[in-house]
């Protein structure tokens, strides 16, 4: 009897507008090929990206309008304040 061994791959049935495979072929690089499986995994990794950078970027926004988070920076910008001179031989 073989032992079972976990693949790391999932596989998936999926049905896609004829338009839409042939349009994503079209456009696709060329060292894909004829390769739709890599070409999928290519659109997954892309598309999971950019939901990743949008996700970021919100909770930046969110972050950048926080009352207490600005009015740390504003504490921390004035204690620094005093030392951005320190060490220069700048004459006032």
């Amino acid at each position: 009897m073989k032992s079972q061994i976990k693949s790391a791959l999932v596989r998936r049935s999926i049905a896609l507008p004829k338009k839409l495979v042939d349009e994503a072929k079209s456009v696709a690089p060329s060292e894909i090929g004829e390769n739709f499986n890599r070409l999928v995994i290519i659109a997954l990794e892309n598309f999971t990206a950019r939901r990743k950078k949008r996700a970021f970027e919100e909770i930046m926004n969110q972050m950048g309008s926080d009352p207490e988070i600005l009015n740390e920076c504003r504490i921390i910008k004035k204690e620094f304040l005093k030392t951005e001179k320190d060490g220069l031989n700048v004459d006032d």
